[in-house]
């Protein structure tokens, strides 16, 4: 059998392909929401003795791959690849970062969606022979997002209910083909989806057909239902994403029960930590896979997980122009595999 096998117009299959080590590092406010004490660091404060929000959220990127490191007992020299992005203007935080780690290094832009995109990325390269140890990430940092894309965080302007809250938070994770318990089983590539959204403080209304285009193509591909898996996990849709993914899904005659959440949803406390719609942010599905979610596989509390990153791909200069939000999510089906100790 091909180590790729290929099951729809962007659907894979993998074999021999493994994540060995992740790494989530988070700031304060995600360390106190629902999933606290699963993460493997949680920043004091949101700067961390840095001088700027950009350094910040670098820094935090690199924490979590000291962190990979050290529980791979790995060198940087032992990684064939870097795949990773940010939402900063010429991935700033990826690509300095590459400055110091010195190797190979793909910077992707999918905005939210870049962690799925990174490891459906990593896979093929590891099944195809091609780099044995890939390191994906993605992060984000609440005030360096803001100050970009919306307002100068020092206005104080009011949220709207619908919005969500970039998070602070980084998440990566080893891709290898040395066997170990979460395989990385199924990928499905999506495409960009528009129906005409224009509100930066409302990304979850346009990203939710993203999502669900993809999940549709994925379950149509792999001729499987909703609730053959433990968990679907969407990126950041927020608890009004999450709905709308639910009415829509009943549209297209796809139910989704109780195996349907968000990362965004579920990394905060909506009723106490005012985030409003819930968390938004490259980093933020990346670190709900990285700390809570793949521990749940490790642990063989989950045998299976698809994991739905999504992203809104506009930029400042382009809602200035008026602009509707182009949104896309790449999806990551995950399996519990048993591992032979020794």
């Amino acid at each position: 059998m091909s180590p790729i096998t290929r099951l729809g117009d962007s659907t894979y299959e993998v074999d021999h392909v493994y994540v060995n080590a992740t790494a989530a590092v988070v700031g304060p406010k995600e360390g106190a929401g629902p999933f606290h004490g699963q993460f493997d660091r949680v920043w004091e404060d949101e700067m961390n003795g840095q001088s700027n929000f950009e350094q910040a959220e670098r820094a935090l990127l690199e924490n979590a791959y000291q962190i990979i490191l050290e529980k791979s007992h790995l060198a940087w020299s032992d990684i064939d690849l870097v795949v990773g992005g940010d939402l900063l203007d010429q991935l700033i935080s990826t690509d300095f970062a590459g400055r110091t780690h010195q190797r190979p290094l793909l910077g992707l832009f999918a905005a939210c969606a870049v962690f799925t995109e990174g490891i459906g990325l990593a896979a093929l390269l590891v099944a195809g022979s091609g780099p044995r140890r890939t390191l994906v990430s993605a992060v984000s940092h609440h005030f360096a997002a803001e100050r970009q894309f919306r307002y100068p965080v020092e206005l104080g302007y009011q949220r709207t209910p619908t919005a969500a809250w970039t998070s602070t938070a980084a998440g990566a994770a080893l891709i290898t083909d040395r066997p170990a318990p979460i395989k990385v089983h199924r990928v499905t590539f999506g495409r960009v989806v528009d129906y005409g959204g224009k509100d930066p403080n409302d990304m979850a209304s346009a990203m939710t057909p993203a999502a669900l285009d993809t999940i549709r193509h994925h379950l149509t591909a792999t001729g499987q239902q909703p609730d053959d898996f433990d968990a679907i996990f969407t990126g950041d849709l927020g608890d009004f994403g999450l709905t709308l993914l639910r009415e829509y899904g009943q549209q297209q005659g796809m139910t989704f029960g109780p195996e349907l959440n968000d990362c965004g949803r579920s990394l905060y406390d909506l009723e106490t930590q005012d985030v409003h719609n819930g968390g938004s942010g490259p980093g933020c599905s990346a670190s709900v896979f990285a700390g809570p979610l793949a521990g749940r596989l490790r642990r063989g509390e989950w045998q299976n997980l698809l994991l739905v990153s999504t992203g809104a791909l506009f930029s400042p200069t382009t809602y200035q122009q008026g602009e509707s939000i182009p949104c896309i999510a790449h999806a990551v089906e995950f399996r519990r595999e048993e591992v032979p100790s020794g």
